[in-house]
């Protein structure tokens, strides 16, 4: 097994664990320049609200994208887009990254925005 092959098994297995719970489902992906976040509804698996470093509104205050500030911003970002659309309590789906890093960035910067994980 490569490292992708490796994160994905652990992404499958969170995941399936996070089915259970039927609660909405915070997910997130990081490469090495951007960070992605999204919320996933639990019953129909439609996205209720992404964000991302390529969005040019946060882009444009961000000196680089792939860092633990644009993770802060799109956790951010994130937690004011699901308030609007009715979402509070998220499950945090990590895609089988370490919580650490821009990933715990991103998920405390959803909490101090008001987002319940």
């Amino acid at each position: 097994m490569n490292k992708k092959q490796q994160r994905l098994r652990r992404a499958r297995k969170t995941r399936s664990h996070i089915k259970t719970l039927d609660v909405y489902r915070l997910c997130v992906f990081k490469s090495l320049q951007h960070t992605y976040a999204q919320i996933i509804e639990p019953s129909t698996a439609n996205v209720v609200a992404q964000a991302s470093t390529l969005e040019a509104e946060i882009k444009k205050d961000l000196k680089h994208t792939g860092n633990i500030d644009a993770a802060m911003a799109i956790g951010k970002v994130i937690a004011e887009r699901a308030k609007a659309s009715g979402v509070e309590k998220v499950a945090f789906d990590r895609g089988g990254f370490k919580y650490h890093g821009r990933v715990k960035a991103l998920a405390d910067a959803a909490r101090e925005h008001g987002l319940q994980i």
